[in-house]
């Protein structure tokens, strides 16, 4: 394969992920959904006409990593922190942090009665299959308005955060000790406190560079600072989280000495440039990342009824332990939320960053595929049914 097929088969890629970016503004239908299914398209095409590939489970954790870390720094940027939203994020917190433990602990036990492994190895397997992906669940909370739009950006990150922090702290500790918890307490203090450190220097480093290198400089690190913080166990998501929430309301701090500081003629200007450089950059990693992942999957192993009807126990688990609260807990939602619960870019790399000893061989990547399209399908539908209700129901809510 030449260089110039190479280009034009990268080119085609970007080309088709915005048409299909188009077709879900118009039809709710999320354009991850699209790009799994052309990446099934492509292997197909590459199957039969008996082309040689790469090796791309290889890039597949690393390209989704930065995708991960790019898209939720987009969406927290376009957060704006009200005081009279503390009730939004305090729900968005509980909504998923009561999801996640929930599913965890039903999803262990089914996977117990499917696989007949240790419990501690079916705990492991649970969590990839129990958060909320916010690569997916962001970009599809764009049907939505307002509150609900607030409420699914905090919430799938909240999801992703709790979900990391619950992963490495099960990887890390086979037994559970008072010194697991201690550690787990010592990490996220950690963390908390260096996300502030950091949140800090990097809007100074912001108002003093002048080189016209700037974003991407800033993005570097961050992504360099939560890389450094995962390869000690730290959920550095919450850095991610915080500087963009950081960024976009720290004009809001009425400090004179932070002001004098800090704050810099051109905040406004460069914030506006920072997100359309992120919110770009996360596009053209999705695009491949999940391009990839549909190419990798072996969809002739969706012809194993067991897979099936195991896939669907797990995504009747998904969306009936979120029914169950929302229906509880948030009366006030609008009914589009209960479907916008994708697994998708954050289950992948948790299931990958799997130790070896803890995989199951019946609860492979071809089980991953069946509830990353089996969420994404459900979402999809949901939207469309519930796409002429939200503007009525919403409207009613405001007033």
């Amino acid at each position: 394969m030449t260089t110039y097929t190479i280009l034009i088969i990268l080119s085609g890629l970007v080309i088709f992920s915005y048409l299909f970016d188009l077709v879900a503004s118009k039809t709710k239908l999320p354009s991850v959904l699209l790009l799994l299914l052309l990446g099934i398209g492509i292997r197909y095409f590459v199957d039969r006409m008996h082309y040689e590939t790469f090796n791309f489970l290889t890039i597949l954790p690393t390209l989704g990593t930065v995708g991960l870390i790019l898209i939720v720094f987009e969406g927290s940027l376009e957060l704006k922190y009200e005081k009279t939203k503390n009730k939004l994020i305090k729900g968005a917190f509980l909504s998923a942090l009561f999801i996640l433990v929930t599913t965890v602990s039903i999803l262990t036990f089914i996977i117990y009665r499917i696989t007949g492994a240790a419990v501690y190895t079916c705990f492991c397997n649970s969590i990839p299959f129990s958060v909320v992906s916010s690569a997916i669940a962001i970009p599809s909370a764009g049907a939505l308005r307002g509150h609900s739009r607030e409420f699914i950006i905090y919430e799938s990150s909240f999801s992703d955060i709790l979900g990391i922090i619950l992963f490495n702290f099960c990887i890390t500790n086979s037994t559970i000790s008072i010194s697991s918890f201690t550690g787990l307490a010592l990490s996220t203090s950690l963390i908390i406190f260096f996300s502030a450190v950091s949140c800090i220097l990097l809007l100074y480093l912001m108002g003093r560079i002048i080189h016209h290198i700037k974003f991407f400089l800033i993005i570097s690190i961050l992504i360099m600072v939560y890389a450094i913080g995962q390869s000690h166990h730290l959920s550095s998501l919450v850095l991610i989280l915080s500087f963009g929430l950081f960024l976009n309301n720290a004009d809001t701090i009425n400090y004179a000495y932070f002001r004098t500081i800090f704050i810099y003629k051109n905040l406004s200007n460069d914030l506006t440039q920072l997100y359309q450089l992120s919110a770009e950059s996360a596009f053209i990693v999705r695009t491949f990342f999940f391009v990839i992942f549909g190419f990798t999957m072996n969809v002739y192993e969706l012809n194993n009824l067991n897979i099936l009807l195991n896939g669907l126990f797990i995504l009747i688990t998904i969306f009936g332990v979120r029914w169950v609260y929302l229906n509880i807990f948030q009366k006030e939602n609008s009914g589009a939320e209960l479907f916008i619960a994708p697994r998708g870019l954050v289950s992948i790399l948790l299931y990958y960053n799997l130790p070896e000893p803890l995989k199951i061989p019946q609860i492979g990547t071809s089980f991953m595929f069946m509830v990353v399209l089996g969420s994404s399908l459900f979402m999809s539908i949901g939207l469309l049914l519930s796409k002429k209700h939200i503007p009525e129901k919403q409207e009613l809510n405001s007033l």
